[in-house]
């Protein structure tokens, strides 16, 4: 019963409303719609520039967070001086609200006049970089890069920690410089919690929004609009709740297909071990 309610009558409900007209300024105009919100969708120039800008959003997040964070876990799978401290430093942006960590990167780093970014080369002699007008998607990128690198370090470094003690003795047994014992032991045991942060982080990252809208506001044009301000912006700007509904649908099809190839791979990988 309980997740009758949670899940399935709210989805339920989004369904029944793509197929609908449901302007919100509008409400005498509601009537069956068909497939017509999802034909305006398909046909909006924003559309496939959202798909684009969601795909490459994950896909660079991705890519960052997983080899920072195994460099990060190999990195403090040794002991130096400040481990403690510099742990907690890595993991301090993890409890940080995403809002909050937009406003930071906004107002203090990523400032063309008085960001930290800014000053600094403005002292090498440098001229300052307007982030959020030239370079919008990679700014965004960077903003949840940081904020999802903590949670790609903990599994890691978690992960790292049970490496046997005896395949590091082989590994150094059998002659292994640093560089093949990083790729063919190292990476080869983080290969199931790389599949875990990958696929986790995947499904979270479809769904990125408060840093878009407190940054860009998916702008300029729709060069950081993604999937879920584009929803977001159909339904809330524009008032049109049949659209919006359309491109929730569009959005969980897009997320369970995606988490199914994930846990296929992680599946894979799992089986192979």
């Amino acid at each position: 019963g309980v997740l009758l309610v949670w899940m399935i009558v709210p989805l339920g409900m989004t369904i029944y409303f793509s197929f609908i007209r449901k302007n919100l300024l509008n409400p005498e105009l509601t009537g069956f719609a068909g497939f017509e919100n999802y034909k305006y969708l398909w046909e909006d120039p924003a559309f496939f520039p959202a798909i684009a800008n969601s795909i490459i959003l994950i896909g660079a997040v991705l890519i960052i967070t997983v080899g920072l964070g195994t460099l990060l876990a190999v990195l403090f799978d040794r002991e130096f001086f400040g481990k403690n401290i510099a742990a907690l430093l890595v993991i301090a942006p993890f409890f940080v609200m995403p809002t909050v960590s937009a406003l930071i990167w906004k107002n203090m780093m990523m400032h063309p006049v008085y960001g930290f970014l800014a000053v600094t080369m403005g002292k090498l002699g440098l001229p300052a970089i307007d982030w959020f007008s030239t370079h919008p998607l990679l700014s965004i990128i960077i903003i949840v890069s940081w904020e999802w690198l903590p949670f790609a370090f903990l599994i890691l470094f978690t992960s790292i920690k049970s490496l046997d003690q005896e395949q590091k003795e082989a590994a150094a047994v059998d002659g292994a410089n640093p560089v093949q014992f990083f790729f063919y032991v190292t990476i080869a045991h983080l290969s199931r919690a790389i599949g875990v942060v990958v696929m986790i982080e995947t499904i979270f990252l479809l769904s990125i929004f408060a840093e878009i809208y407190t940054t860009t506001s998916g702008g300029p044009g729709t060069a950081t609009t993604n999937l879920a301000f584009l929803v977001y912006s159909l339904g809330l700007q524009q008032f049109d709740a049949g659209i919006a509904s359309a491109g929730g649908i569009l959005a969980v099809i897009l997320a369970n297909v995606v988490a199914y190839f994930m846990v296929k791979l992680v599946a894979k990988n799992l089986q192979s071990r």
